[in-house]
């Protein structure tokens, strides 16, 4: 996929000073590419100037598929965006980046929520009733709505005005409430109450057989649905040319590796397996593969544990690992050295933790790269890298 080159979209915002979240919107995307390629090619000086493939843009603007809004202002008059350094709210309802369902979706939510009267939670006070609205938007234009709130009595709230945020938003597929009652810098709590549908349907692929994978309320996806697009398929065409009998996708999360791998480009079905801590997750990607008719398995469950514990004759010929941000760690890496898998696809938000990490795995080498700008006008990126073990 050819990098876009367009002019950085004016963000008012920024231009202000109230918000700098998106720290190089002034940059060309072009030059922001090139600096978070330079600093791959820095950290991972292993890999071969030959082995990095095109990176794949995120675009400019109307690229992030979820907002988590924090909520400021006064009852009647909220504020959704972020809190300053002091906790007061700043208003972003106008962010570029959100996809267009979520931007024309935000001012409803603030006026349903000014309606409601409910209390926002004040950081500098420690009072207040509802901490964050998060936002995501599913390719066809749905929206899953959360309301973090800190007692019963938000959720009663918006369980009681529920049907009339439906028809204000008929294409909320999913709303629900979570409650977050501690004084914590966290985004939600563990307890989620769900009030309308369970799970948002993320169709992906444009082609005769797309994938629909299943979003529940406190499931991760990636920010940016054309850029996981573009990965899912990317990992794909690796397993494609490397052609293995079975695959283990650890770190599954809802399936989009395991799904978009399981078939062969003939259209064999493969040995499949993901393996997730998250419970809700693994139910998710058992009803896209029954959807899908793919007959992958999924089973809930620490991916290092279960990779530790497994009988050498169970061992599959490829892995696909997509850890959190501090990477697969010594165990696994360790494990993965010393075991006769020849190829792993590692999908990592974090080059320095994937520098780690190939550092423990000497023996597999870098085949082929490729960066995806995840989040633009950002720091921040995703890179992806086929490994094969060294004959």
């Amino acid at each position: 996929m050819p990098t876009t080159l367009l002019a950085p979209p004016n963000c008012r915002y920024f231009t202000a000073g109230v918000c700098q979240s998106c720290t190089f919107i002034e940059t060309p995307i072009d030059e922001q590419l090139a600096a978070k390629q330079a600093r791959c090619v820095e950290l991972l000086p292993e890999i071969p100037a030959a082995a990095w493939l095109p990176a794949v843009s995120g675009g400019v603007a109307g690229f992030r598929n979820r907002a988590k809004l924090a909520v400021g202002g006064a009852r009647g008059a909220v504020t959704l965006g972020i809190l300053d350094r002091g906790g007061s709210g700043v208003d972003l309802t106008d962010c570029l980046i959100h996809e267009p369902a979520i931007h024309d979706a935000i001012p409803v939510i603030a006026a349903f929520v000014n309606e409601l009267g409910i209390r926002p939670y004040s950081v500098p006070k420690r009072s207040g009733e509802l901490k964050y609205v998060h936002v995501t938007a599913s390719p066809a234009g749905e929206l899953m709505l959360r309301f973090v709130v800190r007692s019963e009595r938000g959720l009663a709230a918006i369980r009681r005005h529920v049907r009339e945020l439906g028809e204000l938003l008929p294409q909320a597929a999913v709303i629900s409430v979570n409650l977050l009652p501690e004084h914590k810098a966290v985004l939600e709590g563990e307890r989620e109450e769900p009030l309308v549908g369970s799970a948002l349907a993320m169709e992906l692929g444009d082609g005769l057989e797309p994938i629909t994978l299943y979003l529940r309320p406190q499931s991760f996806f990636q920010t940016n649905t054309r850029v996981a697009l573009a990965l899912y398929e990317q990992a794909g065409a690796w397993v494609d040319r490397v052609d293995p009998a079975s695959l283990w996708d650890l770190y599954c999360g809802v399936g989009g590796f395991a799904l978009f791998t399981a078939r062969s480009a003939a259209g064999a079905a493969r040995d499949v397996l993901g393996v997730e801590l998250s419970e809700q997750a693994i139910r998710s990607a058992e009803r896209s593969a029954g959807e899908a008719g793919i007959a992958a398995r999924f089973l809930a469950g620490d991916a290092t544990e279960f990779a530790l514990a497994a009988a050498p004759a169970e061992l599959p010929e490829l892995v696909v690992v997509n850890p959190p941000r501090r990477g697969i760690g010594e165990d696994l890496a360790g494990w993965i050295e010393g075991s006769a898998i020849r190829h792993v696809i590692y999908s990592s938000c974090n080059p320095e933790s994937l520098a780690r990490d190939l550092a423990r795995m000497p023996s597999l080498r870098v085949r082929e790269a490729r960066l995806f700008d995840m989040f633009p006008h950002t720091g921040h990126l995703e890179v992806a890298v086929l490994l094969e073990r060294a004959a």
